[in-house]
């Protein structure tokens, strides 16, 4: 079943993109942006690798719950994605940020994307099928729910390098894609996209990292068991929390085996 979706995916996702090279000039200009070498980007790239990824899992063979779920998940998540990305301000930074600026009753654009992504994975969550009834099956709702969007949000904070979230999402979800509709999805949108990613012509912005990142974390969510699922959402919660304090760049940096995997398909520095 992974096989297929990622096939579908990755055909959808090179037949959007060159659709969206096609477009008008003032269609592509909310779009651009500029990366870290000071050149020009587009983050049309975000919309068209969740698309890609959502027909890969439309057309996935997966239990009818879980592909639902990993439909609901990511298009909401990339849906606030693509409002940050098109709204958002910079006045405002990561979850301590946003949260303040909700305290002073300021409604930023990245406060949205999170309350967003959150209720995305909840939902998503609950969506999926459970043994288990009762305390255990809220439980495990929101144990999911947590995994999914932090999984979304971990993602994002990847995308500040090329191929750097792209690279992250097929190795988590590379290992279920034989078998998982979502995670073949994911890989077959990452692979259409890398080219251009690593390229540094365009980049994922929040909307295709929140919006692959989702759909990677309903694939763990769905695929796991328990105490491997237990071990993925520590390490999400982990990283997300030390997001606030440490650079990953500068980590990854600074980390020879990370640095050159970092470095792989990209433009000399």
């Amino acid at each position: 079943m992974g096989i297929l979706s990622a096939a579908v995916a990755a055909a959808a996702t090179a037949a959007l993109e060159r659709a969206a090279a096609n477009l008008p000039k003032e269609n592509r200009e909310p779009f651009e942006r500029t990366n870290h070498r000071g050149e020009p980007v587009t983050l049309l790239e975000g919309p068209v690798a969740v698309l890609g990824a959502l027909a890969g899992v439309a057309a996935s063979r997966s239990d009818g719950k879980v592909k639902a779920a990993a439909l609901l998940a990511g298009s909401i998540s990339g849906a606030v994605g693509a409002y940050d990305d098109l709204r958002g301000t910079t006045q405002a930074k990561g979850f301590r940020g946003h949260l303040s600026a909700l305290k002073r009753g300021e409604v930023t654009s990245g406060a949205v994307k999170i309350l967003g992504v959150g209720a995305a994975g909840l939902a998503a969550a609950a969506l999926l099928p459970r043994k288990s009834s009762g305390v255990k099956a809220v439980a495990g709702i929101v144990a999911d729910g947590a995994l999914i969007a932090g999984t979304a949000n971990l993602t994002n904070l990847l995308d500040l390098r090329p191929g750097r979230a792209l690279k992250a999402v097929t190795a988590v979800n590379a290992p279920l894609a034989v078998v998982n509709g979502p995670a073949g999805a994911v890989v077959g949108a990452a692979a259409a996209s890398a080219p251009a990613d690593l390229g540094e012509r365009s980049m994922l912005g929040d909307c295709g990292a929140n919006g692959l990142g989702a759909i990677t974390g309903t694939a763990l969510a769905a695929a796991l068991p328990r105490p491997l699922k237990a071990l993925a959402l520590s390490a999400v919660v982990v990283l997300n929390l030390a997001s606030e304090k440490v650079s990953f760049t500068k980590v990854i940096a600074e980390t020879p085996v990370l640095d050159r995997i970092d470095q792989w398909g990209r433009r000399p520095r």
